[in-house]
């Protein structure tokens, strides 16, 4: 049987990016991907020759230099997103790019905080009082929304690194969409001599002797040396009666008890597609749209602006999206359809009738992913020297969930991790 030196086991942002340093570096590599594609949480698809739609991560939060110096290197184009923001508030619509009330006073308390504490327990022991009733609201659905994170156990510490690290952070997208980055790292790897095998899931690993096993759900089994694993989290958590559980032999229980002390969130993205941008129609003033905020079920929607597109992509995070995680797509249309006819006043049949497509993407039952992307838990901070450090120089672990740093749950956290465990794993 061929042996290897590096399986990777994931083909996501971190498994293409550790493949190809590995590759790179004349090691003798293998990349196993459950999926009939590359990408993990990234998914673009194009429409027609120029548009790109993203199933999955979507903006480039800040000058990220590890995603800039590879669109760099790959020749890939991007640009900066912009436009107007805009809250449904009290039946109406007020342009506004303030996510939280008070704003000022909320990040003075953050500043102030000295020790971590679940976010909710931090709302309720600085902002208790009835003025900051719409503070507090605001906080747990940026939370929520933006971070997918559960407020009830969040870490407040980590909330405020990366809150206050990205205020006032430009924005941007990939003109080709993220999918051109992750086929880059691909072709880069195959062209070093790396080995790739799409729907070829993981499901047992052998690891006490060498050289380590992994064994396939159709029973193929692959030898290495080396093996790094760099599934999502909730996967790397779940129970073997889940599809894309991998067991270890023997177990490794301390790794996965630390792991358990961070927090993945769930989120459910709605593409919907209009014969034409009807809120430009509507309102004048919004004819710039590129973020509306609301308190609707589907709260968060975003337009692709400046690109001139009829696509409006909604945005179900956190808790929330777990309730209606396999609720399946037509309660879930409906549910886009009543909270953007709220917020822009119209007639839900009217809005169904210039519908011409919907996607629902619920990444929380996908079994190959099972939640959206990784948030810290007050007890992460403590865990996550431990889980820096491979099992018996043979399992290391990569991906956004083993991040040090505010970019937790990006696609950069995720490449730079990838990197920087080649490197270590390379290691003499």
């Amino acid at each position: 049987m061929e042996q290897y030196e590096f399986i990777i086991v994931g083909a996501g942002a971190a498994g293409l990016m550790a493949a190809r340093e590995l590759a790179k570096a004349g090691k003798k590599t293998l990349l196993l991907e459950a999926r009939d594609r590359i990408g993990g949480r990234i998914h673009t698809i194009s429409v027609g020759d120029k548009d790109h739609i993203e199933y999955g991560a979507e903006f480039i939060h800040g000058d990220l230099p590890l995603t800039k110096s590879l669109l760099k290197e790959a020749g890939l184009e991007f640009h900066q997103t912009e436009g107007s923001w805009w809250q449904f508030r009290n039946g109406e619509l007020q342009q506004s790019q303030e996510i939280i009330p008070d704003w000022e006073v909320f990040t003075e308390k953050l500043r102030s905080l000295q020790e971590d504490l679940p976010l909710l327990d931090f709302l309720e022991l600085y902002f208790s009082d009835p003025r900051y009733t719409a503070l507090c609201e605001a906080a747990v659905r940026f939370a929520t929304g933006y971070d997918t994170a559960d407020p009830a156990d969040a870490s407040t510490f980590a909330l405020r690194e990366e809150w206050l690290a990205e205020e006032d952070s430009p924005q941007y997208r990939i003109n080709k969409g993220y999918r051109s980055l992750m086929e880059f790292l691909r072709d880069d790897y195959l062209k070093h001599g790396g080995q790739l095998l799409l729907s070829t899931p993981v499901r047992e690993l052998h690891w006490e002797m060498q050289p380590i096993k992994l064994i396939t759900a159709c029973k193929q089994q692959f030898l290495a040396q080396k093996a790094i694993i760099t599934i999502p989290l909730n996967v790397l958590k779940a129970t073997l009666s889940y599809e894309g559980a991998i067991q270890f032999f023997p177990a490794i229980t301390e790794y996965m008890e630390a792991v358990q002390k961070i927090g993945m969130g769930a989120i459910i993205k709605i593409l919907l597609r209009f014969d034409h941008p009807f809120w430009i129609e509507q309102e004048e003033k919004l004819h710039n749209l590129q973020f509306i905020l609301s308190e609707e079920p589907v709260p968060t929607w975003w337009t692709q602006f400046p690109q001139q597109s009829a696509v409006l992509t909604g945005w179900l995070g956190g808790p929330p999206a777990k309730e209606w995680a396999n609720a399946g797509k037509e309660r879930l249309l409906n549910l886009s359809i009543n909270s953007l006819a709220n917020i822009f006043n119209r007639d839900a049949t009217e809005l169904n009738a210039m519908l011409r497509e919907s996607e629902i993407i619920d990444w929380t039952s996908d079994p190959y992913t099972l939640g959206s992307y990784t948030y810290a838990t007050v007890e992460t901070a403590a865990v996550m020297d431990f889980l820096q450090r491979p099992i018996a120089d043979t399992i290391y672990f990569a991906g956004e969930a083993f991040y040090k740093g505010p970019l937790i749950g990006t696609v950069e956290a995720a490449l730079t991790s990838g990197k920087k465990i080649a490197e270590k794993s390379n290691m003499p």
